[in-house]
């Protein structure tokens, strides 16, 4: 288990010739991360979720480990970004309406292969085929809608995707897809968030924590069978489909018994960000932070530091804030929360802190940290061993 106060004693020391704000990744942390990654598994493929850490250097150093291969992007554009700068094997896992970047995907052969587009409307292929700026094949990767219904569908647990549920009509779309030419349909994926990115372990709400799980379990029972029927019925139409993707973070070890995938995704586990603290059946190691300075001393107990406000995406509440994390035993100001340009801090460990030290955060999230530092310090042990930029420090912001 890490030990807050030594960790913070490393961080302070790394960056100590470092003015804040400024993001660190704890290399040691990160690496560990990847290999509880690939041990849950077991032996399926971990494709990568770019939008999880958003930094060309580091996705290049989780590729290189055993266990990982392709990258799963947000957006056409940075699909085709990605594919520009050397990644051969892109899924672009929502679907898009970039005309522009559709005809350039078309126009060019080694994008065409590289880039995998999600469909799951017929529209959406003709919206590409009227975008079109040549003649390449496009790879098609078709989604199926994962969430739990109950109570013959009157509630709803799981995110608004995919419109495509029932297997048959994933086979639907499929025989769409394989009738039209300019297109070849390659690989499936169904995400399934309800259970990979909602912890079940709430801190201090022990009901709800047994519903999630209750929840959780309904949820992979009937998913799996949907699923293998669904990939059953696309591979009558698309013998040679090339991937089942499923999975996160959260559900690894469960997506990947199943026999349908045969790749998982993933991303936040290697950053390891505060919403993944709340799982029984993992651990990981936070690996990314931010640090503010102090700038102000307002009174006994509580000290302001610079900046601050990152919430993250999402519906918004508490957990979508940045965590005061280390000196341990801050807390906000509920009046004033985490503020755009200050952000006062309560608590004991106030008083220890002078003008200039850093306060460390962990952001809610994993790569939307990212969106706010142009560059990522990498430390090792107490060193900073490499600076790396950035989706932003690379001038690239994609939403």
């Amino acid at each position: 288990m890490a030990d807050p106060a030594a960790d913070r004693a490393r961080y302070d020391r790394a960056t100590a010739h470092l003015d804040a704000p400024l993001a660190v990744v704890d290399l040691d942390a990160f690496d560990a991360n990847a290999d509880d990654l690939v041990r849950r598994a077991r032996g399926k493929p971990v494709r990568v979720a770019s939008k999880s850490v958003r930094c060309r250097a580091l996705l290049e150093r989780v590729l290189a480990r055993e266990g990982f291969a392709g990258l799963m992007a947000f957006t056409l554009a940075e699909s085709l970004w990605l594919a520009r700068s050397g990644f051969d094997d892109v899924l672009l896992a929502y679907p898009s309406a970039d005309r522009n970047r559709f005809a350039e995907l078309t126009g060019d052969p080694k994008l065409a292969a590289a880039v995998t587009v999600m469909v799951d409307d017929p529209a959406q292929l003709d919206l590409i085929d009227a975008s079109r700026g040549g003649t390449e094949e496009v790879r098609v990767c078709l989604e199926l809608d994962t969430s739990l219904w109950l109570l013959g569908g009157r509630v709803r647990v799981g995110a608004r995707r995919s419109p495509l549920r029932a297997p048959e009509q994933l086979a639907e779309l499929a025989r769409a897809v394989a009738r039209r030419p300019g297109f070849r349909l390659v690989g499936v994926m169904a995400y399934e968030g309800h259970v990979a990115g909602v912890g079940d372990a709430v801190a201090g709400r022990p009901l709800r924590s047994r519903a999630i799980r209750l929840m959780q379990a309904a949820a992979k029972r009937e998913l799996a069978v949907r699923r293998a029927e669904a990939v059953h019925r696309v591979r009558a139409v698309a013998p040679d489909l090339e991937f089942v993707n499923g999975g996160g973070t959260g559900s690894v070890q469960h997506t990947a018994a199943e026999d349908a995938v045969t790749e998982i995704a993933a991303g936040s586990g290697l950053f390891v960000p505060r919403l993944f603290d709340h799982y029984t059946s993992f651990r990981g190691r936070p690996a990314a932070l931010f640090a503010q300075p102090v700038v102000r001393r307002p009174g006994v107990g509580v000290v302001t530091v610079l900046g601050g406000g990152y919430p993250a995406s999402g519906a918004p509440g508490a957990d979508r804030l940045p965590q005061p994390y280390l000196p341990e035993g801050l807390r906000y100001d509920p009046q004033e929360g985490p503020g755009e340009v200050q952000t006062p801090l309560l608590g004991g460990p106030a008083d220890d802190l002078l003008i200039g030290d850093k306060v460390w955060f962990r952001h809610a999230k994993a790569g939307e940290m990212c969106e706010r530092f142009d560059t990522l310090h990498l430390v090792r042990g107490d060193r900073v061993t490499d600076a790396v930029p950035t989706y932003r420090g690379e001038g690239r912001t994609f939403l």
